[in-house]
């Protein structure tokens, strides 16, 4: 797991919103990247539905969010119709932003673990947690930096 203070991997990905290139949001907003295990599995569902209930809060606070895991487009899609996701669900599909992140597996090697982390402006990591961290937490970070 990478540190605070550690500067953040960049990198260029396919979303259910398109390409995302990190190194366009780098010195405009913080970025929070939500690494979590599978798609339309029962915790994954609620930390993001929790992020998109207070997605509106994020974006007001100059911040972008992307959930990341390495499965596919289709299911990725299928998943954030279902539940109306604002933010884009990147595909890792070759674990490339996995790695870069040192996030690491779980359950056999089968599930990337669960972990947040919080990009600020300068590019560098001002938050670092794994789990499921309430939004709350993350808002709090996100408006110390404002």
């Amino acid at each position: 797991m990478l540190k605070v203070g550690d500067s953040a991997p960049v990198f260029t990905a396919t979303s259910t919103k398109g390409t995302i290139d990190l190194t366009a949001h780098i010195g405009k907003e913080n970025i929070v990247l939500v690494f979590y295990p599978g798609d339309d599995t029962p915790i994954c569902t609620k930390q993001l539905c929790a992020v998109q209930e207070h997605y509106t809060t994020i974006e007001r606070a100059n911040t972008v969010v992307f959930g990341v895991n390495p499965g596919g487009m289709n299911k990725k899609r299928s998943f954030a119709d279902k539940f109306r996701y604002e933010f884009p669900l990147i595909v890792d599909e070759d674990e490339s932003i996995r790695k870069a992140y040192d996030v690491g597996k779980v359950l056999g090697l089968f599930f990337q673990q669960r972990i947040v982390y919080i990009i600020g402006k300068t590019g560098n990591i001002i938050y670092a947690k794994k789990g499921n961290p309430p939004v709350s937490e993350l808002l709090q970070v996100i408006e110390s930096q404002a």
